[in-house]
């Protein structure tokens, strides 16, 4: 049994001045031999297929979704979609403060009272993990999977996460297309430097 405990009640729930019920979360991902990103990529394309991102399963059912949960009023919007992390997937690491959206929904476990208040709010963010925990408060509940994009947007249960996952292939997409950009550059750099004199001229790769 796990010696942590998730959050539990909506006594803290925040809810918007439209009375929708204020969600957040994050979408876990990992570089895939990240040294050789760094050396080796020549395109966007290899980087972003070198990304992973990790979902969990809800209690109970066999789909997988993103580490999502009521935002409380003792917490801002990061630390809840940190603690979501924790608590569902088991997971530290370093939360990017931009979110990737905010996306409107009805969840199809929400209660009457969050039918009548007009669903839910969702905020969503891109966090590196740097740690796995091998015990988390919902170890019992849940299994995490380790999945490539492809892969997540296929089995991922919620539409409106299939959106947040394609924003954040965007902004991934982006990030290696200026990280190739640099590389380039850099190259160019030292081929001009070569060029001025190549006797004395050493590239340190």
């Amino acid at each position: 049994m796990s010696v942590l405990s998730s959050r539990t009640g909506r006594d803290r729930q925040r809810y918007d001045d439209n009375n929708f019920r204020l969600v957040s979360g994050c979408i876990p991902y990992r570089l895939i031999k990240a040294d050789e990103i760094e050396q080796d990529s020549t395109s966007v394309v290899d980087f972003v297929n070198k990304l992973e991102v990790l979902m969990v399963s809800s209690p109970n059912r066999h789909d997988l979704v993103f580490p999502k949960g009521g935002w409380e009023d003792d917490e801002t919007v990061l630390e809840a979609a940190s603690r979501e992390a924790m608590e569902e997937a088991g997971v530290k690491g370093i939360l990017r403060e931009d979110p990737l959206g905010v996306w409107e929904f009805r969840s199809k476990s929400s209660t009457v009272e969050d039918e009548c208040l007009g669903g839910c709010k969702g905020y969503m963010f891109a966090l590196e993990v740097i740690e796995e925990l091998e015990d988390w408060p919902e170890r019992e509940n849940r299994q995490r999977k380790w999945l490539n994009v492809k892969e997540a947007l296929e089995l991922c249960r919620y539409e409106w996460m299939q959106r947040a996952l394609e924003e954040f292939l965007r902004v991934m997409g982006e990030e290696g297309r200026l990280r190739t950009e640099e590389d380039t550059v850099q190259d160019s750099s030292k081929l001009d430097e070569c060029q001025i004199d190549p006797c004395y001229c050493f590239v340190v790769n």
